[in-house]
């Protein structure tokens, strides 16, 4: 049997370089790549504002759905949780952010809820001499998400809240537990929604 000439060797040296080089550059883009895939294009055309992944979802119910009391509504496919340390009464205006989970469309939705009040609502901020109202009609999800993040960095400023109601403006969310209550909602929802870590 005749032996192989060292010249009909497939892996020569020169190859065996190119393939290492090829092969360093091909992790090397990989790696890189990786660093910037943390959203991906929504070419479908839909409305990703409210959707959740399975785990923020599992998450939710497993770890922060205990701080809250739950309404099932099974005749529109939905369940309300509101936060367990928010002032319920029978007489007092007051607002509660509601987490509504579609469990139909795998979406979550922030609701602003009147206790004891109607539509539209007036509320009023102030901080350090620094005042603004905010005037609400009931809406769609999107124009309530709004209402919500233009009452968030109130809430995080520890600012002070009034409702009008028949032209007196009432103290809201006066107690502390209230707005760290309130605090809590805003980063579970965003949480929920993949908008926040």
């Amino acid at each position: 049997m005749p032996q192989r000439q060292k010249s009909d060797e497939i892996f020569t040296p020169e190859l065996i370089k190119i393939i290492k080089i090829f092969g360093l550059i091909s992790v090397g883009l990989v790696i890189v790549l990786s660093f910037f895939n943390t959203k991906r294009a929504n070419n479908s055309g839909e409305d990703l504002t409210f959707r959740m992944t399975s785990s923020s979802r599992l998450y939710f119910l497993n770890v922060k759905a205990i701080k809250y009391d739950i309404e099932r509504r099974s005749d529109a496919g939905m369940t309300l949780f509101r936060h367990g340390k928010r002032e319920v009464s029978e007489t007092n205006p007051s607002i509660d952010l509601v987490i509504i989970l579609n469990t139909v469309k795998d979406e979550a939705y922030l609701y602003i809820e009147p206790v004891n009040l109607d539509w539209p609502l007036e509320i009023s901020a102030s901080k350090d001499g620094k005042k603004e109202i905010f005037s609400f009609q009931n809406g769609n999800n999107s124009e309530l998400l709004s209402y919500a993040r233009q009452l968030e960095p109130w809430v995080n400023k520890d600012a002070s809240f009034e409702i009008r109601k028949d032209s007196i403006w009432i103290p809201i969310w006066t107690e502390p537990k209230e707005k760290a209550a309130l605090q809590t909602i805003f980063e579970d929802y965003f949480r929920l929604i993949n908008e926040r870590e």
